[in-house]
């Protein structure tokens, strides 16, 4: 799920629902790395009443400051594509063969998730191809410390801050460490969920009694899950004009991804 600008009230409200806080003395954010260690101690305090327990703290002492991450963050460049570009870009074509291989390959896999939670396999499958090549490249970017370098930068730290809690709470819960690897805005696993939004929405897809984001079978549930929470209508159609294309806006707010997903899911649901 790539990064969005989001209103402060919908930051402020995802916040306060991940934490059962009210408001309090956020950490000061800052610009550079020098203020990290100073923010992270702060953040702490912070985190520890949003109800983050001891494996999630010790995983916010030991994160590092992500000079990489600001760099990507200051450096998006393929949402301003025309969608033709985009799309050759991050190899539509390409996406949709493989993606119409896999649907035939576990038909039944797919046809429960649709029963399940309404969605259809081409907008999962898309989806899957798209962010990560079906698992090919998930990030090699530390999770927590990129979530926190965001959340302490001051560009957009009450976006990201409720998502560094959700990666600290999912610390806690086992489901990620310090040394799990994600995307350069701390996106994680085979659809690249942000933190708060994979502690909110994930779902054990596969029964073992877990959520793992790096497991394909709960990655794709949670995606459905996600969507079916977002307002997903079962058998109601996703291209643009159609209800379930605003649904498809909640996972990404670049209308080029949007599109895509939408062209890609319909090629290859045929």
């Amino acid at each position: 799920m790539r990064v969005s600008i989001s209103a402060f009230a919908l930051a402020t409200a995802l916040a306060m629902l991940l934490s059962g806080a009210g408001p309090a003395q956020a950490a000061k954010c800052g610009n550079t790395g020098d203020g990290f260690n100073s923010w992270k101690k702060a953040f702490a305090a912070e985190a520890q009443r949003a109800g983050v327990g001891k494996r999630g703290l010790d995983a916010l002492a030991q994160a590092q400051y992500a000079t990489k991450t600001i760099w990507a963050d200051r450096n998006q460049k393929s949402f301003k594509y025309s969608l033709e570009k985009f799309m050759q870009v991050r190899g539509s074509s390409t996406i949709v063969a493989q993606g119409r291989k896999r649907k035939a390959r576990n038909p039944e896999f797919y046809a429960s998730l649709e029963r399940v939670y309404g969605v259809p396999a081409g907008v999962l499958i898309a989806i899957h191809g798209m962010e990560t090549a079906f698992g090919g490249f998930m990030g090699d970017s530390s999770v927590v410390s990129a979530i926190t370098t965001l959340a302490y930068d001051c560009r957009r730290s009450d976006f990201f801050t409720p998502h560094a809690i959700g990666a600290l709470k999912l610390v806690d819960q086992g489901s990620i460490t310090i040394n799990t690897k994600g995307a350069k805005h701390g996106e994680l696993g085979h659809t690249q969920f942000l933190p708060g939004n994979a502690l909110r929405y994930g779902v054990d897809g596969n029964g073992d009694g877990k959520v793992d984001f790096y497991n394909v079978s709960d990655a794709m549930a949670s995606t459905a899950n996600y969507l079916r929470q977002k307002g997903w209508q079962p058998g109601k159609g996703y291209q643009p004009g159609e209800p379930n294309f605003a649904v498809i806006k909640e996972w990404n707010a670049a209308g080029v991804y949007q599109k895509a997903i939408a062209i890609m899911g319909k090629q290859i649901d045929g």
